[in-house]
């Protein structure tokens, strides 16, 4: 069997201002200006710049000498507060993640503007600012990490409180198929299919049977965040929220290219599987490039991924060995067989029906059908036998077997990443 897929983004889409519709996977940063006393310090003019992009925004202190800057991507910042009669303060590589409301406080020193107080901040032990649990995993671990089909919902294990080693459930593997009905995904104890995903900050989930809609190439990415509970208001839905960002441009162009491959021909022989090992073959490859349209202002990401993966795969069946199709049911593990002809109503049950087992589990000899089951020689293939058997099966002018026949019938049943580019500016 030979599968093709491509993850194709030529998502250009050239964005001179992030629109507040992604808040989800957006992050804030807050805090407050006070003097060497601790007395607040009112219209200080903060200024905040996207270390990548040079894309900068400011906001002045309120009376409290309180501020924040909500709705901005995922980075590192650097955060500059000035005002007269006070040396500048800044804060250097602030790093800002999926749904983070990150604190930034300042301590301001008199002095002139043109002098410059550095402040070194360190992440806090204890989450003051959001009460939203969860984890944040980010682009190292992303890429470097392997994955199996290079699907980064593997990664959701590695938060806490997660459960994912058990089969897919629900009714989408039955109805829907593929890779998004086989996330099997359980987060807080909660049923598996059970998770709201975003992508950035756009809903990414299906509505019938609570999977991915679209699921990323792995080096589109920039990182995700699992979260499961006491999140704020414009989240809903489930449980749990599986977040996801992808790169944006940045003043530098940056690429890669990538093919990851699987062969037989260098993989160990499947678990009891004695021998020649089948036929697999799997190339993944694409490339990520992204980069400046108009310095500081104007970016752009592309990705594309392709697959190419080429399997053979076994089905396994059971049929009647020489004994069943001479009658003989006797072996162990057989169901009991009732003879047809004493089909009656049961006086014990009213509105049921029973019958008489065959003795000894044997069906005579006279009772089977010989065009169906022994008009073949021991030396006839079994597929053979099996083709000669419908064929006088569908001859019949009824369209049924006769009254008396016995006959087996099988069923066969087979099931068979759009990643995207971003590119905008913090402003």
């Amino acid at each position: 069997m030979t599968q093709r897929k491509t993850i194709l983004a030529p998502f250009l889409a050239l964005f001179l201002i992030s629109l507040p519709v992604s808040a989800q996977t957006f992050g804030e940063v807050t805090g407050s200006v006070t003097d060497s006393t601790g007395a607040v310090i009112p219209g200080a003019t903060v200024t905040i710049v996207n270390s990548a992009t040079n894309a900068s925004r400011s906001v002045e202190t309120n009376e409290t000498g309180n501020y924040s800057i909500p709705f901005l991507n995922p980075a590192s910042y650097d955060i500059v507060v000035e005002i007269e009669g006070f040396k500048a303060a800044t804060q250097i590589g602030l790093l800002l993640q999926v749904g983070d409301v990150a604190r930034a406080d300042f301590v301001m020193e008199v002095g002139v503007v043109t002098e410059t107080v550095e402040v070194t901040g360190a992440a806090p032990l204890l989450q003051t600012a959001s009460t939203a649990l969860g984890t944040v995993i980010e682009q190292q671990r992303i890429v470097e990490l392997p994955l199996n089909g290079r699907n980064y919902l593997s990664l959701v294990k590695l938060s806490p409180n997660v459960s994912a080693e058990m089969g897919s459930g629900g009714q989408a593997n039955s109805r829907q198929g593929g890779e998004r009905a086989n996330q099997a995904i359980s987060i807080a104890g909660q049923r598996q299919q059970f998770n709201r995903f975003t992508l950035d900050g756009v809903e990414n989930t299906d509505p019938n049977f609570n999977t991915f809609v679209v699921r990323p190439s792995v080096d589109a990415l920039q990182e995700f965040k699992v979260q499961t509970g006491v999140y704020s208001a414009e989240y809903g839905k489930a449980t749990s929220q599986i977040n996801v960002t992808t790169k944006a441009g940045s003043n530098e162009f940056h690429g890669t290219v990538f093919e990851f491959m699987r062969n037989d021909k260098i993989q160990a022989r499947p678990w009891l599987r004695a021998g020649d090992k089948n036929p697999f073959r799997r190339n993944q490859f694409g490339f990520t490039v992204g980069g400046p349209v108009i310095k500081n202002n104007l970016f752009f990401m592309a990705n594309y991924e392709g697959l190419r993966q080429r399997v053979k795969r076994v089905r396994r069946t059971t049929v009647a060995d020489a004994a069943m199709r001479g009658g003989d049911f006797s072996g162990p593990g057989h169901l009991d067989i009732f003879d047809p002809d004493t089909i009656r109503a049961d006086p014990n049950n009213p509105g049921r029906f029973t019958a008489d087992p065959f003795p000894n589990q044997r069906i005579p000899q006279t009772r089977v059908s010989k065009s169906l089951f022994f008009r073949c020689s021991s030396s006839t293939p079994i597929r053979t036998w099996l083709a000669r058997s419908w064929a006088s099966l569908r001859s019949t002018t009824s369209g049924t077997l006769p009254a008396r026949s016995t006959g087996i019938s099988s069923q066969r049943a087979s099931t068979g990443t759009k990643a995207r580019g971003h590119s905008g500016s913090d402003a």
